[in-house]
């Protein structure tokens, strides 16, 4: 039986991994549309510099598949995560509900009085700002979780679903007044430690992968698909021009990408028209002078600084550290047509060094060297409130074709590199 796997990033490579040891499967094609394989753990060289599409790390509670990806590395480098939220000019060490006692003090009486008298708690969260509110109360919610969840998101979270907030632990009376009299409490304590390759970037681990993948398995990059269409016996695929024929295809290109290259309904093209996701971009940049101190990720809620997140590299160990200095990925989320859409190359970059001034991240906006800007249009599956209505729709018209969707944005789910394995895993296991 040939598979052929449209897209060429984690989920399809594991997929292929899972897929190979089967006896019943004679190829495996993988199509991949870009040069290299990877998708959204690729790593960008840039001259003797190399980066992530976001900060993508390795932890899990999920230990087999984190043993997984360990397994496939050469060579790894653990880690203390060290995030701090910027807020008002001062270090809030993450997540912002366990480090309080660092706010100002008007601030941290709001967040502590509105948590332990909370008219909201005893309700049903029916979407994430309920979440919020129901779980931290106003202060917390109006002081750090709404801005910047509306930064990252685009999105108001009154208009958000509640399936992203099963990752967020809920604190303690305890814990946050501990927070409040200056005890910093760590959360988020399966990621306090992490794993990250110690050169060549979180690709690394997709090309662990590539390096295990048999004989049964072929990666075709630089493959540009234009039709997918069911034959008897099974489907032709036209990439670039060429027939190929599959008898199960397996999908992990954006669900919107599949569906501009078939023939579907036009209730299902209403579906996936409906989805919501951001896209992003990563400027990565290099400082005269290191002013952070020894930390990872730092967010910011701030409205009229235009990234929500950098991260240092040079955190990461020393075949990621710039000769002097410091080199940061800077992230900003957007959607097409909006307004930092709209904005020109030269614009962005000026609110970039704008705001890493603001963070005093430099004395001076010059000091801001930019080693590479690129934008990626997916990166973020949006949980909206009518994500599941349509995706079930859209799945069960897939499953009907007898199309296997999979991936973050090829099954349109807001999975880690974790659970983007794991359930490649179960695919093969209770689907193939």
């Amino acid at each position: 039986m040939r598979y052929v796997i449209l897209g060429g990033g984690l989920s399809a490579i594991s997929t292929a991994f899972f897929l190979q040891d089967r006896d019943d499967v004679e190829e495996i094609l993988i199509l991949e549309k870009e040069d290299v394989p990877g998708g959204l753990c690729r790593s960008i060289k840039k001259g003797k510099y190399i980066y992530d599409i976001g900060p993508h790390i390795l932890f899990s509670k999920d230990k087999e598949m984190l043993s997984l990806m360990l397994e496939v590395l050469e060579e790894k480098s653990t880690l203390r995560r060290s995030n701090q939220i910027i807020y008002k000019g001062r270090y809030v060490q993450y997540p912002f509900e366990n480090d309080l006692s660092k706010l100002p003090k008007e601030d941290l009486d709001y967040c502590v009085a509105h948590f332990a008298s909370n008219p909201y708690e005893n309700y049903e969260a029916e979407n994430m700002l309920q979440f919020f509110l129901k779980t931290f109360g106003e202060g917390i919610t109006n002081t750090y979780l709404r801005p910047y969840n509306e930064k990252i998101w685009k999105y108001d979270p009154g208009f958000m679903d509640t399936q992203m907030v099963d990752r967020i632990p809920k604190p303690t009376h305890e814990e946050i007044m501990r927070s409040a009299a200056g005890e910093t409490v760590d959360g988020y304590v399966h990621q306090l430690y992490f794993s990250y390759p110690s050169s060549g970037g979180i690709e690394a681990v997709v090309q662990g992968f590539i390096k295990k993948l048999g004989m049964k398995c072929r990666i075709s990059c630089g493959r540009q698909i234009t039709s997918v269409g069911k034959m008897l016996g099974g489907f032709q695929i036209i990439a670039d021009g060429e027939q190929i024929r599959a008898d199960r295809v397996i999908s992990t290109i954006p669900v919107q990408e599949l569906t501009r290259v078939m023939d579907v309904p036009e209730e299902i093209e209403q579906h996936v028209s409906d989805l919501r996701y951001n896209s992003i971009l990563i400027a990565f940049v290099r400082t005269k002078e290191d002013l952070c101190g020894d930390h990872f990720a730092f967010m910011n809620p701030e409205k009229d600084i235009i990234f929500h997140r950098i991260s240092k590299m040079d955190f990461l160990g020393q075949n990621y550290q710039a000769e002097s200095g410091a080199t940061y990925m800077v992230e900003v989320t957007y959607r097409e047509k909006d307004y930092i859409d709209s904005l020109t190359e030269e614009e962005l970059k000026r609110k970039i060094a704008q705001g890493m001034k603001r963070i005093a991240f430099v004395e001076d906006e010059t000091d801001v060297e930019f080693i590479n800007v690129t934008r990626h249009p997916y990166a973020y599956v949006i949980y909206d409130i009518n994500h599941r209505k349509n995706m079930k729709a859209i799945r069960s018209y897939y499953a009907s074709q007898g199309i296997l969707l999979n991936g973050r944005f090829g099954n349109f789910e807001y999975w880690n590199m974790d659970r983007v394995i794991r359930e490649s895993k179960k695919l093969v296991e209770e689907k193939i």
